[in-house]
């Protein structure tokens, strides 16, 4: 994971209903292909926990990209974390959009199967697209 930044908890937040949630092959574009997962986690052993059952779902070990972003509130202070997984700059944008959601205590990750054609700024869309789907 990269580096965790940390802000004050103001309450007010959104979390998910439920501990996981997946949606398959919801974007294809020029071959590759995008699945999109979402939990409730509240410490490191649940983002593990989740990313090890995304990554356990059908065809995701051949998958390319696992990014993912996480915001989670503990005693009053928020943590965030993101990872691009080789997918320059995609924790971010997930990241953004938990932000804007006022997301808590979730974590999102968006797989990709890379179809051999560059999509170029394309692909922040469908990251964005593929998050916005499950929020």
């Amino acid at each position: 994971m990269s580096a965790t930044t940390q802000q004050m908890d103001m309450g007010g937040y959104r979390e998910p209903h439920v501990p996981f949630v997946h949606h398959e092959k919801i974007i294809t574009d020029r071959r590759s292909v995008y699945s999109v997962s979402m939990g409730r986690v509240t410490n490191r052993d649940d983002i593990k926990k989740f990313l090890e059952r995304t990554k356990r779902l059908k065809n995701h070990d051949k998958a390319t990209h696992h990014s993912f972003a996480v915001r989670i509130s503990h005693d009053g202070v928020i943590y965030e974390s993101k990872n691009d997984d080789g997918e320059t700059g995609a924790g971010q944008v997930i990241l953004r959009i938990l932000q804007k959601q006022q997301m808590m205590n979730t974590i999102v990750c968006v797989t990709r199967w890379y179809g051999g054609i560059k999509l170029e700024g394309d692909r922040f869309k469908h990251i964005q697209d593929a998050t916005l789907s499950l929020l």
